[in-house]
C-alpha cells in the first residue's frame, strides 16, 4: 500500500464560523484572519493505492459551479485534483474508488464535471461510495445545511450508476458512536454524527501505524483543543463527544491524524499535556518510514 496527499486548492471560510464560541483572539493567533475575517483552508484529499484499486478519499470543490457561487470563497492557490494526481504518474481516469466522508460541496464537488449542458462522472471507471443513511439525509436536507448540498453534486452519482452504500452500523446502537465498518483488510470506515448525520471518517493501516482521515470531525489541528467546535457542525454536543473519544483513543495508540483543511499542516500525532490532548509532531504524508 501507499499513500499520497491529493491538494486540490485552497477556499476562505469565515473565521468565527470555523471555531464557533472561540474568540477570536484565541483562534486569530492559530490560523489568522484576513481583513474581512476570512482564514484559508486546504482542500487537501487523499490516495490509496491498495494492490489493483486506487481509491480516492473526497475530491474538493470541482469547478463546475458559476463565478457568484466561488466568489464567496475566494479559492486561490495553483493546486489542482489532476496536477496533483499527474505529480504521482496517476490521472482522473485511473481512479477504481472514491469514497466521500460526507457530501457538502467542498468534499464531493469534483465527483462530477459539466460537459457542456451535461453532468458527467469526473472518475468515469470509478465506483463512488458513500452510505444509505448520509446519502438520504444529503438528498432531503435540513434548511440549515442545504446551502451545503448541492443536487448538481450528488444526484448524478446516482443517474450514472456509480453509487454504493457502504453498510455502517444501526443508528438505534447505543455503541454506534464511532463505531467502525470494514472497506478492505486494511480500510475501515468510522462514523461520526456530530458534524452531519453519519460522516464517514476512513482509518487505515498503514507501514505499521493507524492513519486516520479526520474529514470535519477535526479540520485541522487548530480543532484538536475539545471547545474548539465548529458553528458548521449540526450537532455540536455530538462533535464534542465525539472529539473526546477520539482524541483519548488516538493519544493512546499513536494514531496518525491526517487533516483535510489545515492550510499548513498534513499530519500530526498527539501527546498528553496539563491543558488536555494536544499535538505532539507535525509532519508530511510521504515522511512516514
Amino acid at each position: 500500500m501507499q499513500l499520497y496527499s491529493i491538494n486540490t486548492g485552497f477556499f476562505k471560510l469565515d473565521g468565527g464560523a470555523m471555531f464557533g464560541v472561540v474568540p477570536k483572539s484565541i483562534w486569530n493567533k492559530v490560523n489568522p484572519a484576513d481583513e474581512n475575517n476570512l482564514c484559508s483552508w486546504a482542500l487537501r484529499c487523499l490516495l490509496i493505492e491498495d494492490g489493483n484499486r486506487l481509491i480516492l478519499v473526497d475530491n474538493g470543490n470541482g469547478d463546475k459551479q458559476d463565478a457568484k457561487f466561488f466568489s464567496h470563497y475566494h479559492l486561490h492557490g495553483d493546486d489542482t485534483l489532476d496536477k496533483s494526481l499527474a505529480k504521482y504518474g496517476f490521472h482522473r481516469d485511473d481512479i477504481t474508488d472514491v469514497i466521500l466522508t460526507h457530501l457538502h460541496f467542498d468534499h464531493c464537488g469534483g465527483t462530477i464535471r459539466r460537459e457542456g449542458d451535461r453532468l458527467v462522472p469526473n472518475f468515469k471507471n470509478a465506483t463512488v461510495w458513500s452510505n444509505e443513511e448520509h446519502w438520504k439525509w444529503a438528498v432531503h436536507p435540513n434548511d440549515r445545511e442545504k446551502a451545503s448540498f448541492l443536487k448538481e453534486n450528488i444526484l448524478p452519482i446516482q443517474e450514472n450508476g456509480q453509487l454504493k452504500f457502504i453498510p455502517i452500523p444501526n443508528r438505534e446502537n447505543p455503541l454506534r458512536q464511532l463505531a467502525s465498518a470494514n472497506f478492505t483488510d486494511s480500510i475501515s470506515i468510522r462514523i461520526a454524527d456530530g458534524h452531519t448525520r453519519a460522516m464517514m471518517l476512513p482509518q487505515i493501516q498503514y507501514k505499521g501505524r493507524i492513519i486516520v482521515f479526520m474529514a470535519d470531525l477535526l479540520p485541522s489541528q487548530g480543532h484538536i483543543p475539545l471547545p474548539y467546535v465548529m458553528g458548521y457542525d449540526m450537532f455540536p454536543m455530538t462533535t464534542l463527544g465525539e472529539k473526546k473519544t477520539f482524541l483519548e483513543e488516538a493519544v493512546d495508540n499513536n494514531y496518525i491524524l491526517f487533516f483535510e483543511h489545515d492550510p499548513k499542516v498534513e499530519c500530526c500525532t498527539l501527546q498528553r499535556t496539563e491543558k488536555g490532548i494536544r499535538p505532539k509532531d507535525f509532519f508530511l504524508l510521504d515522511s512516514i518510514s
